[in-house]
């Protein structure tokens, strides 16, 4: 095997020492680069273990993301030489000033660390535990261990949170998913294949074992993925089969469980960042995360734009850095201002507007329900009268049901949920929902989301045979499915089907429509294309790269026939929304109650 090149060096008043090794328990090698304050002494951690190859510069790895990025945030390369920058993860240079060491770990398998790939699994949850315990004990660690990073470097944090090290102070997940199943793999039940794409373009391409085809470090000139070469039959036999894994485990069964949190042992300190236009992958963890972990020192954050961006921002470095500075420096003054919730409303126009909460969902919040009536197709206060019945494609656009022009501006924060009634042709159906705003002309109002920059409202799915709702877990404006069984459907008889549809922000203007499409098929933005960015193999046309349309999950035989919506005095579907009013108007109500 060839030797891989340990460097140490003093530059850009840093101590850095590249390709340190770590022990894992079964005696493997994992690999880190760790940055350190130039003076000897001892400091709390900032630690990231993943995929990307941690050589890999964000420039080279993602050109298309960091030039929208450096363009439209110069406050993020300012300061810096941006030599260190690697995607999703902390820039060294803005934080070994503050008296951090900073330690970048690939995971088993990937960049310049051997092993087998298999990604969330318990081996490598096992092995970030083991890398926080090792970095607790160094001779330059305080012993305080924080976790801080995007996606995937947010995402394990959830699982090894799960196992409590000893060493870990404080976790920061921002835009973070946490629910293998329901967050990731399935949503409703609907297999998602964003993550078998994911693989070929962002895992196999810094496989360790590749060699010269990865590529050098821009920085010190050393293999990104490894110093040995291996063939195309050995890469495959050091990979799981991860996208056929996924496909074999249609239904929330162990391979599942086994990646994904346990809530009540998720004690450490917790600062959860969520994207409202992360609809498709991270949201919903941030919110269940912020709302089921057992910790009981928890805030939670949530604002716009793209997904990679406000990490590195000075207004998202910044509220990490009081975190941090709180639980690892115990500098008490700065988080301690820190509101329990922090919530950027969005605005239409990409506007956001900074608000301060105390808890999530909003307890001022008037849970409203819109009824759907099936004659005028309008979401209405009151229930329709009479019965009738609509149909629709099975994978076809569906049907849109819309609010006449509102008279006062109304703002929609929190999670929603829809109740239909319908049943089809076949033994199963796949509903996708869309919360939509209009404009008093009827066009329709989106935002630049995590990845699309045409991205609607927010999004819900549900396979109709995955309809069994967990009734512990289940909350009305926010149901919760086993996925355990499947429950397939009788050709034209009506079943009730009870929708999640994730968490969302947007102030509607006073003459604006609010919107639900019920389809059968992924939502498409109406408009121009949303281009490509180079790490994603799809045209971006409304809902990113999570899209829905693997052929073995949704065989024409069951998904491709009639789908029918029921209405009748029983069977009254309805949209129930988050309506948020004003703080003065909510005070004042509680005034004449009392």
């Amino acid at each position: 095997m060839a030797a891989l090149q340990q460097l140490s060096e003093i530059r850009d008043n840093m101590r850095i020492d590249w390709n340190v090794p770590i022990t894992m328990d079964d005696g493997l090698l994992l690999r880190a680069d760790i940055f350190r304050p130039v003076k000897e002494g001892q400091y709390p951690v900032l630690l990231t273990y993943g995929p990307y190859a941690k050589n890999v510069a964000f420039q080279d790895g993602y050109p298309s993301a960091w030039n929208i990025m450096a363009e439209k945030h110069p406050d993020v390369t300012a300061g810096s030489s941006n030599l260190y920058q690697n995607w999703e993860v902390v820039d060294p240079e803005k934080w070994v000033p503050h008296d951090y060491v900073c330690v970048r770990i690939d995971s088993r398998g990937a960049g310049c660390s051997p092993g087998v790939i298999d990604h969330f699994s318990p081996r490598e949850t096992n092995d970030f535990y083991d890398c926080i315990e090792w970095a607790g004990v160094q001779p330059w660690s305080t012993g305080k261990v924080g976790l801080n990073g995007i996606s995937y470097y947010g995402m394990n944090q959830w699982h090894v949170a799960s196992l409590q090290p000893p060493h870990l102070a404080a976790i920061c997940v921002w835009e973070g998913s946490a629910d293998w199943y329901r967050d990731m793999t399935h949503h409703g039940g609907i297999l998602s294949t964003f993550w078998e794409n994911w693989y070929d373009m962002q895992v196999k391409v810094v496989q360790y074992g590749l060699g010269e085809k990865g590529g050098r470090s821009r920085v010190h000139g050393e293999l990104v993925c490894g110093p040995e070469t291996l063939s195309e039959a050995e890469l495959a036999k050091s990979r799981s089969d991860f996208g056929g894994n996924i496909l074999r485990h249609p239904m929330d069964d162990k391979y599942h469980r086994d990646r994904s949190p346990v809530w009540e042992k998720v004690i450490a300190p917790l600062f959860s960042a969520a994207n409202w236009g992360g609809q498709g992958l991270h949201p919903r963890g941030n919110f269940e995360g912020f709302a089921r972990a057992g910790s009981k020192q928890k805030w939670l954050e949530a604002h716009g734009i793209e997904h990679w961006t406000h990490f590195y921002t000075d207004y998202g470095r910044e509220q990490q850095l009081r975190f941090f500075d709180y639980f690892l420096h115990g500098k008490k003054d700065g988080w301690a201002k820190q509101p329990k919730v922090l919530l950027q409303v969005r605005h239409p126009g990409e506007k956001f507007v900074a608000r301060a909460e105390n808890e999530w969902p909003i307890a001022r919040t008037q849970w409203t329900k819109f009824y759907l009536d099936p004659k005028s197709m309008a979401l209405a206060p009151k229930k329709p009268s009479g019965s009738a019945k609509l149909a629709f494609e099975a994978m076809g656009e569906g049907l849109t049901f819309l609010t006449p022009a509102l008279e006062h501006k109304t703002e929609i924060t929190g999670p929603s949920a829809l109740k239909l009634f319908a049943s089809s042709s076949t033994k199963d159906a796949d509903f996708f929902i869309v919360l939509r705003v209009f404009t008093g002309d009827l066009k329709e109002v989106v935002f630049q989301g995590a990845i699309d920059p045409h991205t609607p409202i927010a999004q819900g799915w549900l396979r109709a045979s995955h309809r069994k709702l967990d009734k512990k877990l289940s909350l009305p404006y926010r149901p919760y499915h086993t996925h355990d069984k499947k429950q397939p459907l009788t050709k034209g008889k009506p079943v009730e089907l009870d929708m999640e549809i994730w968490p969302t922000s947007i102030a509607v203007p006073a003459g604006y429509r609010i919107g639900l499409s019920v389809r059968g098929k992924d939502y498409e933005y109406g408009g121009a294309s949303g281009g490509k960015l180079s790490n994603f193999k799809n045209e971006l046309t409304g809902c990113g790269p999570f899209l829905h349309n693997h052929p073995k999950d949704r065989p024409p035989s069951l998904f491709n026939g009639t789908t029918n919506l029921h209405f009748s005095g029983g069977k009254a579907p309805y949209l129930l929304l988050p309506i948020i009013p004003p703080k003065k108007q909510a005070a004042g109500k509680r005034r004449r109650r009392n």
